[in-house]
């Protein structure tokens, strides 16, 4: 889909990716007081550079919020040429069309950048990792948009899901209904993270920097993770939406086995840890994410609403 600008004296923000979880609720987290052009695959296909220069030539933007992104993990290993197309070359355009027209360029990367081999939560300064193709183009995308400078900030998240689209948690309430037994991963640890908790985070930091209350770029442009607080593993997250779904389930909450990764064998390895710190984040700009648990609260009580 592709928005018109609306007539509003606001910076003109471009939104890529606007079909995905986060395109959509950036989309709502920006309307209204902002010009916004939303963009999806059919309009702006970022596997297509010349699709990505003009878009951003044509609108001209102010803000760009980079929400597209090659998600599939296992299926990147199959197809490594395509998923580096849109997780590692595409930012780079987008940071040479951002630069050449001074906007600032948000873009949203991943705890995959990590091997997992770290026990406490990883930091902007711990050296990245990759333990399998998505998360090796992520860190190439933001490698290139580093290098070509320019006003930018790269948000690091994890474990993304929404109350729409395809994820875990919809996953889980769909295997709920249909199973009494549901076994699931146990070793894997990380944070749960909401769509909308993150494009309002992404909303409030937008704002502050037009309004030049972060000071200079060299101030604020750079990377920072983004995550709701808190951890756990699938299993873990799993339990929680069992134990929270109630009437979303239609009948007895199934029981949930927890197993070891090498009993459900995928063609991507994932880390056993990429739980992200997020004291950066606070610090630079005051911001924090709920927890895991009150996002998901939030999440559930959309979905029931809905019903």
């Amino acid at each position: 889909m592709s928005a018109e600008l609306s007539a509003s004296d606001g910076p003109r923000v471009l939104v890529l990716g606007a079909a995905g979880q986060l395109g959509v609720e950036l989309q709502h987290c920006f309307a209204g007081q902002n010009p916004l052009v939303a963009a999806d695959r059919e309009v702006a296909d970022l596997g297509v550079p010349e699709q990505i220069r003009a878009i951003v030539r044509r609108v001209q933007p102010h803000v760009i919020l980079n929400a597209a992104a090659w998600t599939a993990v296992d299926r990147a290993e199959a197809e490594p040429a395509r998923a580096a197309a849109i997780n590692a070359r595409a930012p780079r355009i987008l940071a040479e069309e951002a630069r050449a027209c001074n906007a600032l360029l948000v873009h949203y990367s991943t705890d995959y950048v990590f091997d997992g081999s770290k026990t406490e939560p990883w930091t902007e300064d711990d050296a990245p990792h990759p333990l399998n193709v998505y998360g090796a183009g992520k860190l190439e995308g933001e490698e290139a948009i580093r290098s070509a400078g320019g006003r930018y900030l790269i948000f690091r998240t994890s474990w993304v899901y929404a109350p729409h689209g395809k994820n875990f948690l919809l996953t889980m309430l769909r295997l709920g209904r249909e199973r009494d037994r549901i076994a699931v991963v146990d070793d894997q640890f990380g944070a749960p993270t909401t769509a909308l908790a993150l494009a309002r985070a992404t909303r409030t930091i937008v704002d502050g920097v037009l309004a030049g209350n972060c000071g200079d770029t060299s101030d604020w442009a750079g990377l920072y993770h983004m995550t709701c607080a808190g951890s756990t593993s699938w299993c873990g997250f799993a339990q929680a939406i069992f134990a929270r779904a109630g009437e979303l389930l239609e009948g007895h909450p199934p029981e949930v086995l927890p197993i070891p990764s090498s009993d459900y064998p995928t063609p991507a390895k994932r880390p056993r840890n990429s739980v992200l710190s997020n004291s950066r984040l606070k610090a630079r700009f005051g911001v924090e994410l709920p927890t895991w648990e009150s996002a998901l609260d939030e999440a559930l009580a959309t979905l029931s609403a809905r019903t």
